[in-house]
């Protein structure tokens, strides 16, 4: 690979809007980069195609942006110089503007204190605000900081060259300029909370990584973090640990919970020479195991990196409205000039009002919520849904499942529990309760979650124990035992004997290879998958049921869920072939496309509106 395909990656803050990310967008863009992806959620700037010697001379271009790269991730912004910190200040001095509406108390009405009240804020915001506006201005991009600056400074200026003049109460306007610093300031905070939890799946997953580890070492075990484990490193993993690295397993026997990767809610029964992944959790048994895939290579890695790049895909309805939101600046500007040569030219309103008329336009039409919506709603909804196990491969994902008209479901642990109780037991010339105690004193030699779901339903019968002399379990058939008697018995997959009885039976059990009993278990429905179900028939998609489990538990299944479309006993194989036979090509997006491009138009028509709305027409001028 070329030097210059090497993708860059880059800290940078100071980032809060859309409008931010667009011009650290373009500039990359003009200087040949390619593969450009900012998100002003995450402080994450990405490209490539540019050599390695180039790269700190677009970090101090993005710098004269107004903008800070941060060369250590984990570095953390000091609380004096957070965004938190800016608006606790700015609301400490707001509050007792802001009530001088409400409380008739003479010093809060002085515009002198009020002027110095005032300031602080001003300064505060011109600093945070008023730097990224003039640097964006500069540089022919200008971005959301502009309206605020533009705004605040206007109402900050005619409130005091009111007071210098002492021209009344009637100019002074010092609560709105710190109003709406304040307010902004609140934007970003409760934005940046808002990004901090629709990334905690990612923080989860990584928390994975920092887990401690044994190592065995001349026979000696060594405790280490997971992320100093090296390749070839032979670990020790006991119940109730989290397996610290991807690798085979020399030696030991356990049941692992592969949930947190694959999904799957039952627990994988893993001996010797089989692999097993990172991040999971050994349930039962004690293992060694030689790692063979750390870091970047391993399994838990690649899926925190295809979170991360389904995050950083957007979706075409938010592509579109970065563009749109690029233009969105100086069309409110030129609204808001407008705004005020029409309300005192040409409607004659009092200059104060004229004026507030064309600040409270450029305040409110503030593209932050046009430029936030989009992404920060497909963050959430990834993060969300990597919660709960599901990864949704980009927004793009998201924005065609509008036009879903299928939906494929696996059976065991997607629509059902994974918990299998016993739904009936016939027997052959023996007791019920004997078969049952017989069952429950077999099962409670095995550490299958099977048999640990059969464990709790039977109650063993003290009146009839059995002396068991050896029991063996054997992985994919069943236990094997011998009483002191010399008498046989065993519990096993029903087609493991003389006779298949898989047709009408889940297991069966045995006295002397003499079956005594058949055994039907049953998956438990989800909760609320039946209305899950039936949601999807309502919006009109199509339920599919694909399982390899047997024709009668498949319909079964299905018959209690309401799905018509039922495939059993597939292999994952068959599975692929059925899937890529469902798949249809995608409808046509003009219609999605089309309501997407009258939200900015509605946008602006309801910023000129609300402008109209504070002119009284023809009034004359005092």
């Amino acid at each position: 690979m070329k030097e210059s395909n090497v993708q860059t990656e880059l800290n940078v803050t100071g980032m809060h809007c859309t409008n931010c990310a667009i011009s650290i967008h373009k500039y990359l863009e003009d200087n040949g980069a390619k593969e450009i992806y900012v998100d002003f959620a995450s402080d994450e700037v990405k490209f490539s195609d540019i050599p390695q010697d180039q790269v700190p001379k677009l970090v101090k271009g993005i710098e004269s942006l107004g903008y800070k790269v941060i060369k250590d991730k984990d570095v953390r912004l000091s609380f004096w110089k957070s965004v938190e910190f800016k608006f606790l200040i700015c609301l400490l001095f707001t509050i007792p503007l802001w009530s001088h509406m409400f409380v008739d108390l003479p010093l809060l009405h002085d515009p002198y204190v009020q002027l110095a009240l005032c300031t602080p804020v001003y300064l505060v915001g011109c600093i945070y605000f008023g730097n990224s506006a003039l640097r964006s201005l500069w540089n022919k991009m200008p971005n959301m900081d502009v309206l605020i600056f533009v705004g605040s400074t206007a109402a900050f200026v005619y409130s005091a060259i009111g007071t210098y003049y002492k021209l009344g109460h009637d100019y002074q306007f010092y609560e709105t300029c710190a109003t709406i610093i304040t307010l902004v300031f609140m934007g970003n905070v409760l934005e940046k909370r808002a990004v901090t939890k629709t990334t905690s799946a990612i923080k989860d997953l990584v928390k994975y990584q920092d887990i401690k580890a044994i190592k065995i070492l001349d026979n000696q075990e060594i405790e280490i973090t997971a992320r100093e484990i090296k390749s070839g490193d032979i670990l020790k993993v006991n119940t109730g640990s989290l397996i610290p690295a991807d690798g085979d397993i020399l030696d030991g026997h356990g049941w692992i919970d592969e949930s947190m990767i694959t999904g799957e809610s039952m627990p994988i029964e893993k001996t010797k020479y089989e692999a097993v992944i990172g991040g999971t959790l050994l349930t039962a048994g004690n293992i060694r195991i030689t790692a063979t895939k750390v870091g970047s290579k391993s399994v838990l890695y690649q899926i925190i990196q295809l979170i991360k790049d389904a995050q950083s895909k957007k979706p075409p309805i938010q592509k579109f409205g970065d563009k749109v939101a690029a233009y969105f600046v100086p069309i409110v500007v030129t609204i808001a000039f407008f705004t005020f040569f029409i309300a005192y030219f040409i409607a004659q309103l009092p200059l104060q009002q004229a004026l507030m008329n064309a600040i409270a336009t450029l305040v409110v039409s503030c593209p932050c919520a046009m430029g936030l919506a989009t992404p920060t709603a497909v963050m959430v909804g990834l993060g969300r849904a990597a919660k709960q196990g599901i990864l949704i491969k980009g927004g793009s994902t998201i924005e065609e499942l509008s036009e879903l008209k299928q939906m494929v479901f696996d059976k065991t642990g997607t629509l059902t529990t994974g918990d299998f109780n016993i739904k009936a037991i016939q027997t052959f010339g023996i007791e019920q309760s004997q078969v049952e105690s017989i069952i429950a004193q077999l099962e409670s030699y095995s550490s299958h979650p099977i048999a640990q779901s059969i464990r709790k339903q039977l109650k063993e019968i003290r009146s009839y124990r059995i002396i068991f002399k050896e029991v063996n379990e054997i992985k994919g058939q069943g236990i094997f035992a011998t009483d002191s008697n010399g008498n046989s018995y065993s519990i096993c997959n029903a087609k493991i004997g003389k006779k298949d009885y898989s047709n009408r039976y889940d297991l069966t059990l045995t006295i002397n290879e003499v079956v005594i009993a058949g055994i039907v278990l049953e998956d438990q429905i989800k909760p609320y998958a039946k209305e899950l179900i039936q949601y999807l028939k309502d919006k009109g998609i199509r339920p599919i049921l694909l399982s390899g489990d047997r024709q009668s538990k498949c319909e079964r299944a299905a018959q209690k869920l309401g799905i018509a479309d039922v495939y059993w006993e597939k292999s994952p194989s068959e599975k692929l072939t059925i899937l890529s036979k469902l798949k249809r090509l995608p409808l046509q997006r003009w219609s999605v496309m089309a309501s997407t491009m009258l939200l900015p138009l509605r946008q602006l028509m309801s910023v000129f509106r609300l402008a109209m709305q504070h002119m009284s027409p023809f009034n004359p001028r005092k």
